[in-house]
């Protein structure tokens, strides 16, 4: 459950203050400071426990070294924390900095974050202190002015410092890169500035703009750029570095609508281009150097070889560092964005680019590629269900690749769309256990390598206009790994078979450096010894614990257990009852054909599919096991298997076809399906 974000503007009272109400006595200032405004934020809450997140934004003095005080109303607990040392005495609390977070400048913010526990109610503490001052006053007053978008002095940016500052990043996906009349064109509301603002109370230091020129751009010879949609572009962009954000925008689909003909069609790909570049460097020549430029988006060349693509891509990576030099202004010295071809991270593609940026001689220049995961896992196709030792080593490759090339040798590299191109079909594609693993990986990999992240989301994660996650566990996880590591483990789900004697279950923990520290269901901690046992990694659930948890044995998901760590989010096990599940006999057609399915609680996780004379059939036809949610996909709501028309176009016609159904309890159920023309027979057992 996410609740919605509670903001407190607090103004401090000029003097030293008690708390005289709370009981709350004022230890030392460590610097006096006029006022701050502090951000509170429950992220998550499952039952008996929560994560916050707490942004403090100093509106006074700079500050050298903090404290922030304040009462819980509801008896919460402080039991982990992070980015600070958080002391609770009953229900009083107090965060001191740590090393790497003491100073705060004025009108500059720090954050902290912690997992709590309560019971009864977890009602938001309302009155804080900084420094022993009390804070008070209205939302909208600081005291000082606020942040503004006045450029530094041009020379004082560096690449590396810019870069690193931009962590963690997110992606304004498919509004102004929809490819149409507006930014509306793919589904997505209207930007507003109060999405912008609610993406940095999320705790983002940075926002990618992706921008598709195509449709707003005029015919030769002059290839003019619409005003009204500079102008909108412009407007977004402030919005954003006024929110404090580091910026990056860019050329984007542009780059296979027509920059991909830059072999047979050169002089208008590069007039275009030119034109693209030079309006926005003369548009934003001033802007603040919070802002970055990025040359072009995946670029990629119709009917050439590599050699001629790495040309090509050269070509267009020193025009546009040409144009923005010479333009001026801020531009002189903006940190300039360039992509390896395909902005993928095979050692040629870096090879290439480091040319490139060796030629430019230029030490503001970083590098950018693209992440989203090994594919056979991140499609779910070829059996691939699981975050297993070949999926993790394909991030160790790619990002230790990155950081020998560049990063290792003073270029930063800010990795500028990532996560799973299974989320094109559904963000259920991946099992969500397997998909939080694969999410904590990630964020913690790269920071060991040093790159920044910028998370891809085109709507599907952040909602726009309620401004909450679809997926409070995932944002959970990729948010403690901007501090820490999380602990997982070898599933999230514990099936627990209705038919069967229930005995003593055992889920591998992944402590990833952090130790055990409790189970908890609900606001209840589980017993060690009688409900659970835990030895090494090995965390056993007693077969009379599970029999208490399940409960009435309803098929379905009976109870939520949450393991609890030294550090990070904590790690949710669905205790699952169910039976084998029973599939019926149907006809249907090519177009339209689902399998009646009576799940009894279990899972879907992948379907083969060979001919009965031999051989593989349907699509990716090199492997039996089909792809999630492009070739079949389960509707658990309504009680079927679909099996998609492309499925069917690679099938060959009057044979048949043995499907095997794995589910995640570890059942296989085995069906049969004959396409004759656009008709489809299917029988069970």
């Amino acid at each position: 459950m996410r609740r919605s974000r509670r903001r407190l503007l607090l103004i401090l009272a000029p003097a030293v203050a008690v708390l005289a109400g709370l009981g709350i006595i004022a230890p030392m200032a460590a610097q006096a400071a006029e006022g701050c405004e502090v951000d509170y934020q429950v992220q998550n809450e499952w039952p008996g426990g929560f994560s916050a997140n707490v942004n403090i934004t100093n509106l006074g003095d700079p500050i050298d070294g903090w404290e922030l005080a304040w009462i819980f109303p509801s008896d919460q607990q402080v039991t982990q924390a992070w980015s600070a040392d958080v002391d609770t005495s009953g229900s009083q609390t107090t965060a001191t900095n740590v090393g790497y977070n003491a100073q705060i400048a004025s009108n500059g913010s720090t954050s902290f974050g912690f997992n709590g526990s309560w019971s009864g109610t977890n009602t938001d503490p309302t009155a804080f202190t900084l420094n022993g001052v009390e804070c008070t006053g209205d939302i909208g007053q600081p005291t000082t002015a606020p942040p503004t978008t006045t450029p530094p002095p041009t020379g004082d940016v560096d690449a590396v410092e810019t870069v690193a500052a931009m962590e963690p990043g997110w992606n304004l996906g498919n509004s102004l890169d929809a490819v149409g009349d507006d930014e509306t064109a793919w589904g997505n509301p209207r930007i507003t500035q109060q999405l912008i603002q609610n993406v940095k109370d999320q705790g983002y230091n940075s926002i990618r703009i992706p921008v598709t020129w195509d449709d707003h751009q005029g015919g030769a010879p002059d290839y003019t750029i619409d005003p009204a949609y500079l102008d909108r572009v412009e407007e977004v962009v402030n919005w954003a570095l006024d929110a404090d954000l580091y910026v990056l925008i860019n050329i984007h689909h542009d780059s296979w609508i027509w920059a991909a003909d830059m072999q047979s069609n050169r002089t208008e790909v590069l007039d275009r281009y030119e034109t693209i570049w030079t309006a926005m460097a003369d548009r934003f020549r001033d802007s603040s150097s919070k802002l970055l430029f990025e040359s072009i988006n995946e670029p990629q060349f119709n009917n050439v070889d590599d050699a001629t693509a790495y040309d090509l891509l050269d070509e267009l990576n020193i025009v546009f560092h040409q144009i923005v030099r010479d333009s001026g202004g801020n531009n002189a010295d903006r940190v300039l964005v360039l992509p390896t071809l395909h902005t993928n991270a095979e050692q040629e593609r870096l090879d290439a680019l480091t040319e490139t940026i060796d030629a430019l001689n230029d030490p503001n220049i970083a590098a950018t590629v693209h992440y989203y995961g090994f594919w056979p896992f991140s499609v779910n196709v070829a059996g691939y269900t699981t975050f297993d030792e070949e999926s993790r080593q394909d991030i160790v490759d790619n990002f230790d690749r990155v950081h020998n090339e560049f990063t290792a040798n003073g270029v930063p590299v800010i990795i500028g769309e990532w996560g799973l191109l299974g989320f094109d079909a559904h963000t259920g594609t991946i099992e969500q256990g397997e998909k939080l693993k694969f999410f904590e990986f990630v964020g913690y990999y790269a920071q060991q390598k040093d790159l920044t992240l910028q998370v891809w989301d085109n709507g599907q994660h952040f909602d726009r206009t309620s401004f909450q996650w679809s997926d409070p566990e995932l944002f959970a996880m990729m948010e403690a790994s901007w501090t820490s590591r999380s602990g997982t483990a070898s599933t999230d789900q514990v099936f627990v078979e209705k038919a069967a004697l229930i005995t003593d279950e055992t889920v591998t923990l992944n402590l990833n450096g952090g130790t055990f520290q409790r189970l908890l269901q609900g606001g209840t901690e589980l017993e060690q010894g009688s409900d659970y046992t835990v030895s090494g990694d090995q965390l056993t659930i007693t077969a009379s614990a599970l029999t208490g948890l399940v409960g009435s044995q309803e098929y379905g998901n009976n109870a939520d257990l949450y393991v609890e760590f030294s550090q990070g989010a904590p790690w949710r096990i669905s205790i699952v009852s169910y039976d084998t599940p029973i599939l019926q006999s149907v006809s249907g057609s090519t177009d339209s054909f689902a399998i009646p399915t009576q799940f009894r609680g279990d899972q879907l996780a992948t379907m083969e599919a060979t001919y009965v004379s031999g051989g593989n059939a349907g699509p990716h036809d090199w492997t039996s096991y089909k792809e999630f949610a492009r070739a079949f996909q389960p509707d658990y709501d309504v009680g079927e298997i679909e099996l998609t028309s492309d499925f069917f176009d690679a099938v060959d016609d009057g044979q048949e076809v043995t499907l095997t159904f794995h589910f995640w309890s570890g059942e296989t159920v085995a069906y049969t399906v004959t396409k004759s023309g656009s008709s489809v027979t299917g029988s069970a057992g």
